[in-house]
């Protein structure tokens, strides 16, 4: 942005203003999605639904983990969801696993999920049906407290 531009937003060339229509470029995101894909022409239709959308600057797929991730200056998210399930035929979901040390309590029945790629277990914190039984009670956060190896005194305290 140069020193015209500048001045032309507080008003002092409203000649500059009219002549050029300054558009916003969307920010930089990541997108990733749960697509099902069975074998490599699964992931050639996906990679070329994506590909040319505007806006994209990389597709990442892996097949084994079935997930898609595109990174590039989109606007909408779920116009890159919408398309690949239009191109494809396939059910495309939003990436739903966490990795499995940013869940508080990763083995609670809603964050446990067995077909999981390893080392990932379902997001329950950005899930709001799951996330009270996934997120720790008062009464447990007091008890790992302590009886934690921090404080290794606190015990000799409370007996």
């Amino acid at each position: 942005m140069g020193i015209l531009d500048a001045l032309s937003e507080t008003g002092w060339f409203p000649t500059l203003r009219r002549h050029r229509y300054i558009k916003k470029r969307p920010q930089l995101q990541t997108v990733k999605m749960k697509v099902r894909m069975d074998c490599e022409g699964c992931e050639r239709r996906v990679r070329n639904a994506v590909r040319h959308l505007k806006g994209v600057t990389a597709v990442e797929l892996l097949p084994k983990q079935n997930k898609v991730t595109v990174t590039g200056y989109i606007a909408d998210p779920g116009k890159v969801m919408r398309r690949v399930a239009r191109k494809t035929g396939k059910r495309v979901e939003a990436w739903p696993y966490a990795p499995y040390d940013a869940v508080p309590h990763p083995y609670v029945p809603g964050a446990y999920d067995k077909k999981a790629p390893p080392g990932y277990v379902r997001n329950v914190v950005a899930d709001p049906d799951a996330a009270p039984r996934a997120l720790a009670s008062p009464t447990e956060v007091g008890y790992t407290e302590a009886f934690s190896d921090d404080n290794p005194n606190a015990a000799c305290t409370i007996m």
